[in-house]
């Protein structure tokens, strides 16, 4: 005798394993970034210094100019040429750096050995200037950080390492460069991975407050990385995802089955 299974017993099958695939998305409160309703004066015009500082490891570019090019010619690299494309036979020029040594410190044409580690740019600036004067009137002093380098990993559109041309990066701009979060990123739990005497430091974020603009790190230094972390949403996902060859060819026997015995 042939049983035949009820059709509501079969809706009630299909929904059951329907909702083992399917994937919860995240609430409007856990997307929204800055959600602080009440904000001070304080907060709204808040500032920061944030003016990096050299350390060990950075390439430096430093460019000496007077009124007389001659006489600054001793204080400068000479450029290198190098090909940037592989149609431009003759290449272009770029400016030779100054690593930072071990001990902080680079070698300058004519002054020697100059310490870098923990100055800024504009103190780094006036502290050259200073001793150029020995040697050059009305010296004009441009140093430029060259390996500013920032990674972004995580729940991003786009993760990966990005160059910073302007020695100036929010944690806001970096995520944007990143193509902003996923709907999946944890917007509450993002971190800030940051190494200094070769010991490792951790902050922080939450996006969804308003404050995260007041934190000390929000500007960042060269060799960040910033993790953003998985919403349960992609931890569900991700965890249905290795089960999900299972769940859909049980879902294709259980409709064969009933096709069968529904006939």
């Amino acid at each position: 005798m042939t049983t035949k299974i009820q059709p509501n017993k079969l809706i009630n099958a299909f929904a059951f394993l329907s909702i083992l695939i399917i994937t919860s998305c995240g609430t409007r409160k856990d997307l929204v970034y800055f959600q602080d309703e009440v904000l001070t004066e304080a907060d709204l015009n808040y500032t920061q210094d944030s003016e990096l500082t050299f350390m060990v490891g950075d390439l430096l570019t430093i460019d000496v100019s007077a009124l007389d090019p001659e006489v600054v010619k001793p204080f400068n690299l000479p450029p290198v040429s190098y090909n940037s494309t592989v149609i431009s036979a003759q290449g272009t020029l770029r400016m030779q750096t100054y690593l930072i040594d071990n001990n902080g410190n680079i070698e300058f044409p004519v002054l020697g050995t100059i310490k870098m580690e923990g100055l800024t740019r504009s103190g780094a600036n006036d502290y050259l200037k200073e001793q150029l004067l020995e040697y050059v009137k009305n010296p004009i002093v441009n140093i430029r950080l060259a390996n500013f380098t920032i990674t972004v990993l995580g729940e991003v559109n786009k993760p990966g390492t990005y160059t910073i041309q302007d020695e100036r990066v929010s944690l806001t701009e970096a995520l944007g460069l990143a193509g902003d979060l996923t709907i999946y990123g944890k917007r509450d739990n993002v971190f800030l991975i940051r190494e200094r005497d070769g010991k490792k430091q951790y902050t922080k974020f939450d996006l969804t407050s308003i404050r995260v603009l007041q934190s000390p790190n929000y500007y960042l230094a060269q060799n960040d990385v910033i993790y953003v972390e998985p919403n349960k949403a992609r931890i569900r996902q991700s965890s249905y995802n290795q089960n999900n060859g299972v769940i859909i060819s049980a879902v294709a026997t259980l409709a064969t089955i009933a096709a069968i015995l529904i006939k």
